[in-house]
């Protein structure tokens, strides 16, 4: 299975320009033989984006159901490959930080982050939710869990669950010199406590997190896009 991961720029608050970005990605990673294009955490509506007053967030966050929703599904039927991104969920009344995967016009799997760093819970009410569970879900005969962020640092237990591939999308700022000078060994390390197999994709966005993808296997980097870079990562799995 060959897989795109793209460290591609967002804007906060422009889904417009993210969907965009979403779209020219899916292009170019279908141009690479790509079978699926990954994106990091909260792509469509940018980390930033949430203000922590329910009644705006409220319009900002999006169901699977959303007009946006439908032009990504379109999307992968018209140009032939699946797409997993980072989204803030809108179900009911609840916000969540979620993750969903749409493969040939259909969600085929809908993550929810369990941990709570995507948010300021100092500042949030009820509304904004984590997730429960974390499951396994099969995918191109692969067995496959999604993690968000800092659920693996929190709760590497729960991410053991014995799959053929973890895709990990982050958000996070380490510099260049931080992350060349033992960051992203850290992080291949941390994410060898679960699966063999990490597939890591950030996002680049202003002065605040600096792109970046990276295939971790057995704990050490088998493959990256360097930090600072924009564009596509392909692996085979």
């Amino acid at each position: 299975m060959k897989i795109a991961l793209a460290s591609a720029k967002i804007v906060d608050n422009d889904i417009r320009f993210n969907l965009s970005q979403i779209k020219n990605y899916m292009k170019d990673a279908k141009l690479m033989g790509a079978e699926l294009v990954c994106f990091g955490e909260a792509f469509l509506q940018g980390f930033n984006a949430l203000s922590w007053q329910y009644e705006e967030d409220k319009n900002i966050a999006l169901s699977t159901t959303s007009d946006e929703f439908s032009q990504i599904k379109a999307l992968t039927q018209q140009i032939g490959i699946d797409v997993l991104f980072g989204y803030n969920e809108l179900d009911g009344d609840a916000i969540y930080s979620s993750c969903a995967l749409i493969s040939n016009g259909e969600v085929c799997h809908n993550y929810r982050r369990i941990s709570r760093g995507w948010k300021e819970f100092s500042k949030t009410d009820g509304h904004y939710k984590e997730g429960t569970s974390v499951d396994i879900f099969e995918y191109k005969g692969k067995k496959c869990v999604i993690a968000l962020c800092g659920d693996l640092w929190d709760h590497p237990e729960r991410f053991a669950l014995g799959e053929d591939l973890l895709l990990w999308p982050v958000y996070v700022s380490w510099t260049k010199e931080e992350w060349e000078n033992g960051g992203k060994l850290e992080y291949a390390e941390q994410a060898n406590l679960c699966c063999k197999n990490t597939l890591y994709i950030n996002s680049l966005c202003g002065n605040d997190a600096f792109g970046g993808a990276a295939h971790f296997l057995d704990g050490n980097v088998e493959r990256e896009l360097p930090i600072m870079h924009e564009g596509l990562l392909q692996v085979e799995i």
